[in-house]
C-alpha cells in the first residue's frame, strides 16, 4: 500500500504511540496482603546484612504485602529456571520480583545465554497470571573501580517482554562503598536503599498502594 507524503507523520506518530503503550503497561495498585514472590540469589536472600534487613522484608514493611523471600545464595539464572514453576504453584503470587544474573556474570556466562534464561523465567511468571518485575543487575567488574552500570540485557529484555524494569538501583548501591558489605553484596543500609529504589519504581508504575 502506498502512503502519501502528508500521511507519513501520522503513521510515525501512531507507531510511536503503539510502541510506547507496549513498553509501559499500566498496572492496578496491589493492596495490603498481596502475595509477592521475591525470586533471586544472595542479594534477594539478604547476604551481607542481619536478619530482617533484606530488601524483601523491608519492602513488606513498607507495602503491607506478604513478600516471600525465595533468594538462594549462589543461584544463577540458569539454575533458577528449574525452580520457578514449583514456587509459582506453591505460593500463587500476584507479583514476582526477579533479581538474577549476577552469579552468571561472575562465572563468565555469555550475556545472550543469561538473557534467554531470564526470559524463560519471566514468561513462566506471565503464564501463571502473576505480574513480573525485573531488577537490573550490574555487569560486575573485577576491581569495582568507578561507578557500575546495568548490564544492557535487562533494558532490552524488559522492552521485548513488556515487563516493568527496576533500573539503576542495584548498580547505584554497589557503586557506593559505604553501602556494600563486600564487592557484590549490599550492607544493611544498602538493602534499605535497594528496597527504597524498588518501591519507588513500583510506586511510579502504579503497583504500590501504600506509601
Amino acid at each position: 500500500m502506498l502512503i502519501k507524503p502528508g500521511n507519513v507523520f501520522f503513521v510515525l506518530l501512531f507507531s510511536f504511540l503503539l510502541a510506547a503503550c507496549k513498553e509501559a503497561p499500566r498496572y492496578q495498585p496491589a493492596p495490603a496482603g498481596t502475595v509477592v514472590l521475591a525470586f533471586g540469589d544472595s542479594v534477594t536472600h539478604g547476604t551481607g546484612a542481619g536478619s530482617s534487613e533484606d530488601y524483601p522484608t523491608r519492602l513488606a514493611q513498607r507495602s503491607g504485602w506478604k513478600v516471600v523471600n525465595a533468594g538462594i545464595p549462589g543461584d544463577t539464572a540458569a539454575a533458577a529456571t528449574s525452580r520457578i514453576d514449583a514456587l509459582l504453584r506453591e505460593t500463587n503470587p500476584a507479583m514476582v520480583i526477579v533479581e538474577l544474573g549476577g552469579n552468571d556474570f561472575l562465572r563468565r556466562r555469555g550475556e545472550s545465554e543469561v538473557k534467554e534464561d531470564l526470559r524463560t523465567i519471566l514468561r513462566a511468571v506471565k503464564k501463571s497470571g502473576a505480574t513480573p518485575v525485573l531488577v537490573a543487575v550490574p555487569q560486575f567488574s573485577i576491581t569495582l573501580v568507578g561507578g557500575l552500570s546495568d548490564a544492557v540485557i535487562y533494558a532490552d529484555l524488559a522492552k521485548e517482554e513488556s515487563v516493568l524494569l527496576v533500573e539503576d538501583v542495584f548498580s547505584d548501591v554497589l557503586s557506593d562503598a559505604s553501602l556494600r558489605a563486600d564487592r557484590i553484596h549490599p550492607n544493611a543500609e544498602g538493602y534499605r536503599k535497594l528496597a527504597d529504589g524498588i518501591a519507588k519504581a513500583l510506586d511510579k508504575a502504579g503497583l504500590l498502594a501504600v506509601h
